[in-house]
């Protein structure tokens, strides 16, 4: 059986369609990338906004008006919160909530009569995710959030918290790296949170992964900026650990954090940026930003933005405030105009852009390994490679036509900006 897999979202709805993907090769099955090629489609829906609610909305119809004879099926957070809405679409065979993710399968293969006699199962130590010609794979560290931020569905939607044991992700990990995947980026609702249920800690975690696999690269996906240990910063200096971490701040006022009932006041954010800085002077922070939260007056929004200066961010995801019926922010007074978050959203954007471009221009003259893609494109006669450095900067190279980079750790300098990436040099 042909197998299409898609996702909207966090990363950690892609580490999860990744285990699908392995889990349905083992039982003999087969990724495809065609979607008019298979015979059965999976969506890992998002629900963190109401524009990820529409565009999962839109996703579903689209894929069934372009393979009706597909069977469908839809997990992810809109699909949790918002079950008979999904079940009621066309095409729609069936709906697994979040809870049952683990089993997702093993429940599609059987309920769905689909546990037929499958094809030859693939070679050993081929998987989904190398087949697609990829080098970075996103591990499932934990799941759930046991915080109640006011404007966030996404912790209702995913429950309480759970961690995979330790041993379970190194295995994963030496695995991928035997199978060829060079970079680990480990994800979670609230990956903080790890081993809060198991009596474990993530400075544990990636200890472990540092000691007891050989993966050149180790990330880390999105971390709320509090739980941090004393032991967690000097991780850093190991260089398989890469220096950059996405923080979400949210919002650079007190006030408007107290309203979020967010668990790190500005002082305690920059506390740890400094902390962080003094291990790698170009460590990249990034950051989430919501504009127009309830009640953010003109003084609160002046209060985030020099905050956001005084930070300096390598990027910022910009969000204009969304209310998501479920949770308390719906429901909180002064809510903000349309008009007014665009014009702040707005502010933001070029402030933002002003700040990645002074971190590029900071990276300049810098020599680092790069990680380096399997996608190219043709530029005139030169063919343009890409990749990311250690600090998550994207870099493009010019390289010979009959070159290949691909999935391979090559020394390059920053020598230019381009539009959108750096231009880098590869070092002989």
């Amino acid at each position: 059986m042909n197998v299409h897999l898609k996702t909207l979202g966090c990363r950690l709805n892609e580490a999860e369609l990744e285990m699908w993907a392995q889990d349905f090769q083992k039982a003999g099955h087969q990724i495809t990338q065609e979607l008019t090629d298979a015979q059965l489609i999976i969506i890992n829906s998002c629900a963190v906004t109401n524009d990820a609610a529409k565009k999962s909305r839109h996703l579903i119809r689209k894929l069934h008006r372009e393979n009706p004879l597909a069977k469908l099926v839809v997990s992810g957070c809109y699909a949790t919160l918002n079950t008979d809405e999904v079940k009621a679409i066309l095409g729609v065979d069936m709906v697994i909530g979040n809870q049952e993710k683990s089993h997702l399968v093993q429940k599609i293969l059987n309920e769905l009569s689909l546990n037929s006699m499958p094809m030859m199962a693939t070679e050993p130590g081929e998987t989904a995710l190398f087949t697609r010609g990829r080098q970075r794979a996103f591990i499932k560290v934990q799941d759930g959030c046991r915080y109640r931020c006011t404007f966030c569905i996404v912790t209702i939607a995913r429950g309480e918290e759970i961690s995979r044991p330790i041993q379970d992700i190194v295995d994963e990990v030496n695995q991928l790296h035997q199978q060829g995947i060079t970079e680990v980026v480990l994800t979670g609702v609230h990956l903080g949170g790890y081993g809060s249920d198991i009596d474990a800690q993530l400075t544990q975690l990636i200890s472990t992964l540092l000691t007891d696999t050989t993966i050149p690269r180790i990330r880390l996906g999105s971390l709320e900026p509090w739980e941090f240990t004393e032991d967690f910063f000097a991780l850093f200096a190991h260089p398989r650990l890469m220096p950059h971490l996405h923080l979400p701040l949210q919002s650079g006022s007190d006030s408007v954090l107290r309203r979020m009932a967010r668990r790190c006041k500005t002082d305690e954010f920059a506390a740890i940026v400094k902390r962080i800085r003094n291990v790698h002077p170009y460590f990249n922070i990034t950051t989430d930003i919501i504009v127009g939260f309830p009640g953010e007056t003109e003084q609160e929004w002046q209060e985030s933005v020099e905050f956001i200066q005084k930070i300096g961010f390598g990027h910022i995801h910009i969000f204009s405030y969304s209310a998501r019926a479920g949770t308390k922010a719906e429901s909180l007074p002064n809510q903000v105009s349309h008009e007014l978050k665009k014009q702040r959203s707005e502010t933001l954007h070029r402030l933002a852009q002003q700040m990645k471009q002074q971190f590029y221009h900071a990276n300049i003259g810098q020599s680092y390994p790069v990680l380096w893609e399997a996608h190219t494109e043709m530029h005139e006669t030169q063919k343009l490679a890409f990749g990311y450095t250690p600090n998550y900067l994207r870099v493009q190279c010019a390289i010979d036509p009959a070159e290949t980079l691909a999935n391979q750790i090559r020394t390059a300098e920053l020598i230019a900006i381009t539009e959108h990436t750096l231009q880098a040099k590869i070092q002989a």
